[in-house]
Formats: structure tokens, sequence, C-alpha cells
């Protein structure tokens, strides 16, 4: 069975930062289907029992520790990395730009560098969303734990629509067909590497 996997950090003064857009795209899925969030230990789930079951997860143990949440929830469930979608931010990507890949390292995103050490694989695929950088005098935490700008919001809905068409596609395609549609080269979405 196949997972989305949004990261973020809980609680309400995350909500909306940037860093919370993986989170925001599993939000999104969840409404799309109607699906019911369900507490499992240190992470929240849902389960879609279309014709294509799949889960959806939302690790609760802050985004530096990301892994532990999604490696026992895979184990538990008996979930290969294959059939894990992480989709995270990404500072190196300009905002609202795509970039999907079945596999790679975590570059420098914490959140995805505690999955690889938990699940003991770069070999899962992934969903990096295009936050930008920000200004480069600003820390990188900061910017990553603030809000969008307003001129920004637009542009951040149309990228968590867009993330989570392409991660709705990996429930029934492989990852090379998600690929073909939402990377740059792709005569799908519009998107940059």
């Amino acid at each position: 069975m196949k997972v989305i996997v949004g990261l973020g950090n809980p609680g309400r003064e995350y909500a909306d930062t940037r860093h919370n857009v993986g989170f925001r795209v599993a939000d999104l899925i969840g409404e799309r289907l109607n699906l019911q969030w369900r507490t499992d230990g240190d992470a929240v789930f849902a389960k879609s029992f279309g014709a294509s079951p799949f889960l959806v997860l939302k690790p609760q143990t802050f985004m530096n520790r990301s892994g532990y949440a999604v490696s026992r929830f895979a184990g538990y469930h008996h979930i290969e990395p294959h059939e894990i979608l992480v989709v995270v931010d990404e500072v190196d990507l300009p905002l609202g730009r795509i970039r999907v890949r079945p596999t790679g390292s975590a570059g420098t995103h914490n959140g995805l560098r505690s999955v690889v050490e938990q699940l003991g694989t770069t070999d899962f695929p992934r969903v990096r969303l295009g936050i930008g950088r920000g200004d480069g005098r600003r820390d990188l935490a900061d910017y990553v734990l603030a809000k969008f700008d307003p001129p920004e919001l637009a542009e951040v809905d149309r990228l968590v629509t867009r993330a989570a068409d392409a991660a709705q596609m990996f429930i029934v395609e492989n990852i090379d067909k998600v690929m073909n549609t939402y990377n740059p080269d792709a005569t799908g979405p519009e998107v940059t590497d």
C-alpha cells in the first residue's frame, strides 16, 4: 500500500509557515477525499478506501525528527520505501516550483535527512515544493518558520494544489509518470527545476 507523507511541524503556530507546505498538501488530499484523520502514536493519518487504497501521513514529531514517525508507521503497516512519497518544502527551488524525484539525497533539509536516516535508504520518491530562499541576510531557520507574505499566497495555493495532484497521481501511476507530468521538462503543469 502506498503512503503520502507530508512533512511539517505540529501546532497552530506553525500552520501557515513555509516549512509546513507538506502538511498543507496532505490536508488538501484529505479534504478532497473527505478522509477522516486519526492519531497513531507520533503521527496523524488517514486512509482512502477507494479503488486504489492509500494512506496519508503527517508526522507529529516536529520536522527534525520526522523520520521516527515515518519509519515506525511504515514498519507497522509493512510499507516499503519505494511506496512512500515524501512531500517537503525546498528553499533551493523558486516559490511555486515542483521537483519530483524517485530517489536522492536529503540535501540541506533536516526533515528529509531524518527520514533518510530512519528508513536507512535514500530510495524513496519525493516531491520538493519550492518556497524560495528569501533574503540571503535573513537566518534560514527564521525564514522557513515564518508565514508566507500576502503577495505569495496565491502562488502557494497553486503550488499546494499541483503538489496534491502529483501526489494523488503517484497512487495510481509509477513515479516516472509523475515526473514526466510535473517536472520542469515535462509538458504538463508549469514547473522549473
